[in-house]
């Protein structure tokens, strides 16, 4: 294992391009798979799957499930979160552009940046940081300004639930990083919060009654796999990887390559167009999301 300090070298750069080419793509594999499953039980439907694969996993590398280290509680509310947080995500999909989607779930760091100055002591915000949150505020400025001129009011709701959606990410990420949460194992953080939501997200569905599935096409079940199986399995553990190798400052800094990513994927693969304003709030919101990350003395 190398040092957790450990500067990136050429097979880490290529493993986390590979992570944020992927979660970019991941809101269009939501978006195609709204045509034949609705997005709550879609939510539901990835979290029962993804939770009894990150269990599988864990009992085989031998880490613990059931242990007294006084996690349950701010488990369960890491939980209630996610869930809500893959409401918004899969329900706001169904008003927005994956494209436009992929931005605005991406603000979550400024979430972050500045629930932390409440939360986790001896986190401050610094010059560069704080230019990072007016860029990305400027941003998503442009992008509402886009939505709000639109004839109907369709994508405006979509793009006010990702930002919530992006509010409680980040509020989840505060919350994980100030309790007992930071000192347990990852995959049991992110067990509970799939075990959690697995149960949640079906009832919220029932409650919404969302309709049944009907039809499920191979382009569908390849999409419910990619959620599965790709996005909340594999790369989340190469993701715990990475923290485990090398300087996770280092590692924050390339996550504003995620939005680009999105929005490519979402004009390569689903046609939405990619007007002037969009790249402007893209470029505003990346350059936000690499100062908020990036290292203070690099």
């Amino acid at each position: 294992m190398k040092n957790k300090n450990a500067a990136l070298d050429v097979k880490g750069i290529i493993l986390l391009i590979i992570l944020c080419a992927s979660w970019g793509l991941n809101q269009v594999a939501i978006k195609v798979a709204i045509q034949d499953i609705p997005p709550i039980i879609q939510a539901g439907i990835r979290s029962i799957g993804s939770a009894i694969l990150v269990l599988i996993w864990m009992k085989l590398c031998s880490i613990p499930v059931l242990t007294k280290d006084k996690s349950l509680f701010w488990g369960i509310l890491a939980g209630l979160l996610f869930s809500a947080e893959f409401i918004f995500i899969y329900w706001g999909l169904n008003f927005t552009n994956a494209s436009r989607a992929v931005i605005f779930i991406n603000t979550s760091p400024f979430a972050v940046a500045i629930g932390a100055q409440f939360f986790i002591p001896g986190e401050n915000i610094n010059k560069s940081q704080a230019i990072g949150l007016c860029l990305a505020f400027i941003g998503i400025l442009i992008a509402f300004n886009e939505s709000i001129n639109l004839p109907t009011k369709q994508m405006l709701i979509g793009d006010i639930m990702l930002t919530i959606a992006a509010i409680i990410w980040g509020a989840t990420t505060v919350l994980i990083k100030a309790s007992p949460l930071a000192v347990i194992a990852p995959s049991k953080t992110l067990l509970y919060q799939l075990a959690v939501s697995a149960v949640v997200l079906p009832i919220v569905s029932i409650i919404f009654r969302e309709p049944q599935i009907e039809t499920l096409s191979i382009l569908t079940f390849g999409s419910i796999f990619y959620q599965i199986f790709w996005i909340a399995f594999i790369t989340y553990i190469a993701w715990f990887w990475l923290i485990s190798n090398y300087a996770v400052s280092r590692l924050a800094s390339f996550t504003f390559l995620t939005p680009i990513f999105g929005v490519i994927a979402g004009a390569l693969f689903l046609n939405e167009q990619i007007t002037i304003y969009l790249l402007c709030a893209l470029f505003l919101v990346g350059s936000g999301i690499y100062l908020v990350n990036r290292p203070e003395n690099p």
